[in-house]
């Protein structure tokens, strides 16, 4: 039987006030009324409270619980004794770092009586690790000091890579956070290349080796990131990453940092100094890796977009080149329209020949009707010179005329692409409908039409040929 319980089982039949000095006995209770158990506790309850003030008491947690609503549950021992305690939610939310089993600390409580059990217990108000209070206050010195400073800027936080190919490591080589960091990165970002830059990350030694290892890998020059990683521990455990010498190093690093040590409630001043925090390793290494399941989704639905917009151009250019095919004029139909202006031309030259001819032979009758006398035979021999005159005017106009018509008729036939075509000779646009005249007019896997005398070919550029002379025979 515990010793609560061995009171509620005693009958008093003694005063209070001579057996416990201290209790003060209710003015309501005579010396000899029998107490229930309720009202026992309650006593006992009121007498420590009125009688034990607030105070600290050391020693190591056991049996550490969280409850759902928020209150902790635990054990404080030490070598000779036991106690119960709890710590209400409302004061528990305070506690900046996160108790295990056993952890020495100290704790600030009323001593008191739990009354439906008759549990002796302490209703903890505060809590902190034993020799907090030193390592603490200069945890909080550096922190504002380096604040001031601008360390912890937002502003100064570097873009973490989304997808970095190489990603260095800085932590102990035997700790269980390089292997939870290693087991997380392979699941989520295989073709990482990770490089380790091993350090001690507890103890003095730290202090001085993990700057040098932030050296080898800004010398390095191969990492996009880095990781900084430990496993939990008590606040002696993180002296290395509360140091300033430490904090300065990293923030004059120019690779982009990211903290993953101890717990989620375990803070240090590195995890306000590096570029991003996690919560664990883990979370640290889930910061610095992209999924890759997401990466291969993203993948998927960029390539049906980029494949459904490639097909849009594709119908928009198709619709294009159509109604610009149905703006160009083919050149059959140039060539019909020069036939016609030739033609008419030739008419309207035989026209006017023949009504030059016309009016030089009335003029002639006139004057033949108006010449008498002996002058007639004169005349008639000027009219036969006249005559021959104006038949040799009009057989050099004519010819002139007629090899004029040649003329235009061989350059017209020249200017018929249509009769290249005939000769072997290829009409190549590219993709607009432009016609391409030089080689630099396009590039390899561009879409040409060749247009022949017959037909029209689709082709595609798969190479070009230096400009080389060709013999004709």
């Amino acid at each position: 039987m515990n010793f609560p319980f061995m009171i509620a089982r005693l009958w008093i039949s003694f005063s209070p006030s001579s057996a416990f000095p201290f209790i003060h006995q209710p003015r309501s209770m005579s010396i000899q009324a029998i107490l229930s158990i309720g009202e026992l506790n309650l006593l006992v309850r009121q007498t420590l409270e009125r009688n034990l003030p607030i105070c600290w008491v050391s020693g190591e947690i056991s049996n550490f619980t969280r409850a759902a609503s928020g209150h902790w549950y635990f054990t404080l021992k030490d070598s000779s004794a036991s106690i119960r305690c709890v710590m209400f939610r409302t004061r528990a939310q305070f506690v900046d770092w996160s108790p295990r089993d056993g952890n020495h600390v100290e704790v600030r409580a009323q001593p008191t009586l739990y009354e439906p059990r008759g549990d002796l217990q302490l209703v903890v108000d505060a809590m902190r690790p034993v020799g907090r209070g030193r390592l603490y206050e200069a945890f909080l010195e550096i922190k504002a000091r380096l604040e001031r400073e601008g360390l912890f800027d937002p502003a100064r936080k570097r873009p973490i890579p989304k997808y970095p190919t190489h990603i260095g490591i800085l932590t102990s080589e035997r700790g269980a956070a390089l292997w939870d960091t290693l087991k997380t990165l392979g699941s989520r970002w295989p073709s990482a290349t990770l490089v380790l830059y091993p350090t001690p990350v507890q103890g003095m030694e730290a202090i001085s080796r993990i700057p040098q290892a932030l050296r080898a890998a800004e010398q390095h020059g191969l990492c996009q990131m880095l990781l900084i990683v430990r496993g939990g521990g008590s606040l002696e455990d993180f002296q290395a990453f509360n140091d300033e010498q430490v904090a300065r190093a990293i923030a004059a690093s120019p690779i982009p940092t990211i903290a993953g040590i101890g717990h989620e409630t375990d803070f240090t001043i590195v995890d306000f100094v590096v570029d991003a925090r996690g919560p664990t390793p883990t979370g640290a290494a889930q910061l610095a890796s992209p999924e890759l399941g997401e990466v291969t989704r993203l993948i998927a639905n960029l390539n049906g977009r980029l494949k459904q917009s490639t097909m849009r151009r594709i119908e928009l250019a198709t619709q294009q080149l159509d109604s610009w095919s149905m703006r160009l004029p083919h050149p059959d139909e140039r060539l019909d329209r020069q036939r016609r202006h030739l033609g008419f031309t030739t008419l309207r030259m035989r026209s006017a020949l023949g009504t030059r001819i016309s009016r030089s032979q009335a003029i002639a009758s006139r004057l033949i009707q108006r010449v008498r006398g002996p002058d007639v035979l004169q005349l008639n021999s000027n009219l036969s010179r006249l005559e021959r005159k104006l038949a040799d005017s009009w057989h050099r106009t004519t010819s002139t005329c007629h090899q004029r018509l040649q003329s235009l008729e061989s350059s017209l036939a020249h200017l018929n692409p249509a009769s290249v075509l005939a000769r072997g000779y290829g009409l190549i646009r590219d993709s607009h409908g432009h016609i391409i005249i030089s080689e630099n007019d396009v590039a390899i896997s561009d879409i040409v039409t060749i247009t022949l005398a017959d037909g029209i070919l689709d082709a595609r550029i798969i190479g070009k040929m230096a400009d080389r002379q060709c013999t004709h025979q």
